[in-house]
């Protein structure tokens, strides 16, 4: 991370705290909070987990098809690192995969498997409220991050964090655990139309997410309202349906 500019720092802080917009999008907030997490330094993936309205984690944002079933398995089993930075309130910063057997025995195995070497998490915090925790997932077995690395990614964390209670103070006033789980509720439906466009144009489910996120942004709709009308009614989006076959996605 120490070769990333100033510049850079200072742009990417701003779009981790520009919540205070029209038409605020939290699931392409949340995409964009992964994608720039990863790309600070390096790393092969990062994914995302916000707590329910009990207090529960629930996955919510990934960088890719892999880290998602790799997160899902971390909640299964009640074991990772995003889950320990979440109780815990403090970082977990380059662990070994091949060495944390002892710490997280069903999870590290996992990792390991799906191709990762290194894991580290930070707790989505403001003061001693925490909401969730972003997972970096690398493959150097060293580690990703350098001493002055962690408070600068924590940081990350922590004005992302300040921006989401913000947009529910000021645009809407509701109680903050009700805005994250319409974001959980919106998850489904968005993992439902990447299922339908991989399988109607035969591609990755990554590729197929990253199509869906592509035309929000080029048609300036809300992911959702995309996603649920892939799942819906798919000849209304010019562009996504194909030009010959179905016409209507097949339902999960």
């Amino acid at each position: 991370m120490s070769t990333v500019s100033a510049e850079r720092l200072a742009t990417i802080f701003v779009e981790a705290a520009d919540t205070l917009v029209d038409e605020f999008d939290l699931l392409e907030f949340l995409h964009m909070l992964t994608d720039r997490a990863r790309n600070l330094v390096g790393a092969a993936a990062a994914g995302l987990m916000l707590a329910d309205e009990h207090g529960r984690l629930e996955f919510v944002a990934g960088s890719d098809e892999n880290v998602r079933l790799v997160e899902l398995f971390q909640l299964q089993n009640d074991q990772g690192p995003c889950l320990e930075a979440f109780r815990t309130g403090t970082s977990v910063i380059n662990v070994d995969l091949a060495a944390a057997a002892a710490r997280w025995p069903r999870f590290a195995p996992r990792a390991a498997e799906a191709g990762f070497r290194s894991v580290h998490a930070f707790p989505l915090r403001l003061r001693s409220q925490v909401i969730g925790a972003l997972n970096i997932f690398g493959t150097n077995a060293g580690g990703d991050f350098e001493p002055d690395d962690v408070p600068i990614m924590q940081a990350l964390a922590d004005v992302a964090t300040i921006g989401l209670m913000q947009e529910r103070t000021i645009r809407r006033n509701e109680v903050l655990t009700e805005q994250l789980q319409g974001a959980l509720n919106s998850r489904i439906i968005i993992e439902q139309a990447k299922g339908a466009i991989a399988q109607i144009h035969g591609v990755t489910p990554d590729e197929a997410f990253l199509r869906i996120r592509a035309y929000a942004r080029n048609n300036n709709r809300r992911l959702t309202e995309v996603a649920n009308l892939i799942v819906t009614d798919l000849p209304s989006l010019p562009g996504m349906a194909p030009s010959n076959g179905p016409t209507t996605p097949p339902r999960s």
